[in-house]
């Protein structure tokens, strides 16, 4: 029995010290290879005038301090953030109010619930036909219903905003809908039991318990929203038939769309490593705020 002991010693230290560490091995393993080692490459060939075929210079910072005199770059960069508020607060919103509708007694129910599930689920080339057609110059949908005919959505600034916002929020809003909705499920019954004995409204019921109870379901969908739409590059490219520049001006090139311009169209990798570097940084700043935000509007300690 005792020569057993050292064996089942042996046994129970795999089973509880090294398991958990051999079952979380193989994403950061995936991670490293695929995550850590690309952005720490990237950072590399920022630092370098790194061509695709050629030589490669030695630059340092050069890059970075072109970059920051970048006037097409600083247009990118308003383009992203403008389009982002323009889109997300109201994805947030509507999102928050389907869910509440979706979460309530009625017909049908498990349709609707999967209804929102399609734009997610639709073709991409589906969505550029459909969205082209609507924001079209010439006889398009949104053009007659405003009595605006011959307005290009494309030219300005804030015109081809609201087109790609309606297309983020049309894509998304039912995302996030589906997390709010799933956190709503877990709420307690009682609460709002006791709510209705204490005559509170439905509408006060709403925003004094499902809020508040919704708090870390807000942050989470705030921060992946924030990610999603200062990284957007598949809704404008979409919106200009492939064109990464953005318009004739620029008006609605993201940073994403400048990245891959510089990267894949004028073939200046360390130049566009530049740019995924800053955008990183950007979302992570932007990220930072979203969060503090979203905790002070929970009322989050």
């Amino acid at each position: 029995m005792k020569q057993n002991r050292p064996l089942a010693r042996a046994a129970t230290w795999l089973d509880l010290k090294a398991a958990p560490y051999l079952l979380v091995s193989p994403y950061f393993i995936l991670f490293a290879i695929f995550g850590l080692f690309p952005l720490c490459f990237t950072v590399w060939v920022s630092l370098h005038d790194w061509e695709l075929a050629g030589d490669r210079e030695w630059l340092g910072l050069q890059n970075y301090s072109d970059l920051v005199v970048d006037a097409d770059f600083w247009n990118a960069v308003f383009n992203t953030l403008g389009m982002f508020v323009l889109a997300t607060v109201p994805q947030l919103l509507l999102a928050l109010m389907l869910a509440n509708a979706l979460n309530k007694r009625m017909r049908f129910r498990l349709l609707y619930r999967l209804g929102i599930l399609v734009p997610m689920v639709t073709s991409i080339v589906a969505v550029a036909v459909v969205f082209g057609q609507l924001f079209a110059r010439d006889y398009g949908a949104f053009n007659w219903l405003l009595g605006t005919d011959g307005l290009d959505w494309q030219a300005e600034k804030w015109t081809s905003w609201t087109a790609i916002s309606v297309m983020v929020d049309w894509r998304w809003t039912g995302y996030n809908a589906l997390i709010y909705l799933a956190a709503m499920q877990a709420i307690p019954r009682d609460l709002y039991e006791a709510a209705s004995i204490d005559g509170a409204s439905s509408r006060r019921q709403f925003w004094q318990i499902t809020v508040p109870m919704l708090k870390p379901a807000i942050i989470f969908t705030t921060l992946t929203s924030t990610i999603g739409g200062l990284s957007l590059f598949t809704e404008p490219v979409m919106f200009a038939q492939g064109d990464v520049g953005g318009g004739s001006l620029g008006q609605f090139q993201t940073v994403a769309m400048y990245m891959y311009e510089n990267a894949f169209r004028d073939r200046d990798y360390g130049y566009a490593s530049a740019v995924a570097w800053m955008l990183f940084l950007l979302i992570l700043l932007v990220s930072f705020i979203s969060f503090l935000f979203t905790r002070r509007i929970g009322g989050a300690k």
